[in-house]
């Protein structure tokens, strides 16, 4: 028994070069089959190179991917995005067949961390179930 509830957790890490090779390969027909256009205006915008904000949103996808396959059910990539927030904080936002299958599952919250340096990037979620009622 977990009185605080049933914590889960998903990890991804991604090689950067990766993503950048699917982003030359095959252009807008991987990016509009991954990210949401936010993801895409955010990631395009913003200076430097676009291929490690990508790549940090492909690992949180991934990592929420992992914690939300419930009965193996498949969980679209679009139907998982990552918003950030003015105060720089991003956070994920479920949609469809992603968020039906949290509420199912019980999941009441997720916590996002994010990181990318040199090749890699990675993603952490955490999500939290509510308690289930016990029979006594």
């Amino acid at each position: 028994m977990n009185p605080a509830g049933r914590i889960h957790v998903g990890l991804d890490l991604v090689r950067i070069g990766h993503i950048e090779a699917s982003v030359e390969r095959f252009g807008s027909r991987f990016l509009d089959r991954v990210f949401t256009e936010g993801e895409l205006r955010y990631c395009m915008a913003e200076r430097g190179p676009s291929a490690s904000r990508l790549a940090a949103r492909f690992a949180a996808k991934e990592a929420a991917r992992k914690i939300l396959c419930v009965d193996d059910e498949p969980v679209g990539w679009r139907s998982i995005e990552v918003v950030r927030a003015s105060s720089g904080w991003c956070d994920l936002v479920l949609h469809g067949a992603a968020r039906t299958l949290a509420r199912r599952a019980g999941y009441v919250g997720f916590s996002l961390s994010m990181t990318h340096e040199s090749e890699y990037a990675s993603a952490v979620v955490v999500g939290e179930r509510r308690r289930r009622k016990e029979n006594r």
